[in-house]
């Protein structure tokens, strides 16, 4: 069986490069940062679906890195795969000085691109002082951002909301994106929700206030020069394709975590690349040798079995699978062979053009 993708096809292409900066990947179409969910078996798994797409880590806080690195600590938090490119490592903290360090460990280990998070609404990450409680302090996101871009040659961009609490003009908003692009943010990735900093949870603050896609979009047309990526509530390719013609990239979250099938036409669609698309059980094979490096390390099986999950969404047998994999990867020793032992009856076959 031919591995669908290698790690050379799916490594970005030579970009072009100017005054000595990195012109960045591709954002037409993006996977969300997704704490727990976007780890590195989640990428390597997406990206054996899609080679384009751009992928994001978890939300790594600097704290972490500078003083939890120790002992190997920081290829926990920044190792991944080489065939995980192109991918973006998302950073959370609002001191200059350590962003600046944290930017450069992600650039001299090979990230494509550097983020901010500047969405994130949980208590614990306000008391941190980041996340979406910064986009009340734009100066102190630009001396970040300032920092940061002096530190590393590749991008370096912004994920926030469309605004906070009572701060949510369309005004401050774009307030808050011009601060920003004076200090030479890259790119802004938008989700299209405001965030309430107290009384919603995180949970609630993905589902709760309304999106509000016109504002990412008048945004857009206040300010064409800038680069902006729009988030929330994104559930299908013609969705992206529709929004690729008002704004410069998409963003999908949850939905291509649970039906992650959905990438697989991505790369024709969205991106021109119309090589064929293997099948399901294909990239299952594909991620096997992976899994037995994995667990030859000491990686459980769990921890890459449970993103696997939505493989076979909505196919015959996906169910009976999906309940093998969650009674049986987590024992003790459990083996690769907990990953094919029920499949669903998909033929193995190329999905056809």
């Amino acid at each position: 069986m031919t591995h669908p993708h290698t790690a050379e096809s799916s490594c970005p292409s030579a970009r072009a490069r100017a005054g000595g900066r990195d012109a960045g990947p591709d954002r037409r179409l993006a996977v969300a940062p997704m704490l727990d969910w976007t780890d590195r078996h989640c990428r390597y798994f997406l990206r054996l679906i899609t080679r384009h797409t751009l992928l994001y880590t978890e939300m790594i806080t600097t704290g972490a890195l500078i003083h939890g690195g120790r002992d190997g600590g920081r290829e926990r938090f920044l190792g991944f795969d080489p065939a995980e490119h192109p991918i973006a490592l998302q950073l959370g903290g609002s001191d200059p000085k350590e962003m600046a360090i944290c930017a450069r460990m992600g650039a001299e280990r090979g990230y494509d691109e550097i983020n901010i998070n500047v969405g994130c609404p949980s208590d614990r990450v306000q008391n941190g002082r980041f996340g979406a409680c910064l986009m009340a302090e734009p100066r102190v996101v630009a001396d970040c951002l300032a920092a940061m871009k002096d530190a590393v040659t590749i991008p370096v961009t912004v994920k926030s909301r469309i605004g906070i609490d009572e701060l949510d003009s369309e005004e401050a908003l774009l307030d808050f994106v011009s601060t920003l692009a004076e200090a030479g943010c890259d790119a802004f990735i938008i989700h299209a929700r405001k965030a309430w900093l107290s009384g919603l949870s995180p949970r609630e603050n993905r589902d709760i206030p309304p999106l509000r896609y016109e504002v990412v979009e008048r945004l857009k047309s206040k300010r064409p020069d800038l680069a902006i990526i729009v988030n929330g509530g994104i559930t299908s390719l013609d969705a992206v394709q529709d929004f690729l013609t008002r704004l410069d990239g998409t963003m999908i979250g949850r939905e291509a975590y649970q039906n992650p099938w959905l990438l697989a036409t991505a790369d024709r669609e969205i991106f021109g690349d119309d090589h064929p698309i293997p099948s399901r059980h294909a990239v299952l094979e594909a991620f096997l040798p992976y899994a037995e490096r994995q667990r030859a390390a000491g990686v459980p099986l769990s921890a890459m079995s449970r993103h696997l999950l939505g493989l076979f969404q909505g196919q015959p047998g996906a169910r009976a699978w999906r309940r093998h994999l969650s009674e049986e990867a987590h024992r003790p020793g459990a083996g690769i062979g907990v990953l094919t032992a029920v499949l669903p009856p998909t033929p193995r076959t190329l999905v056809p053009g």
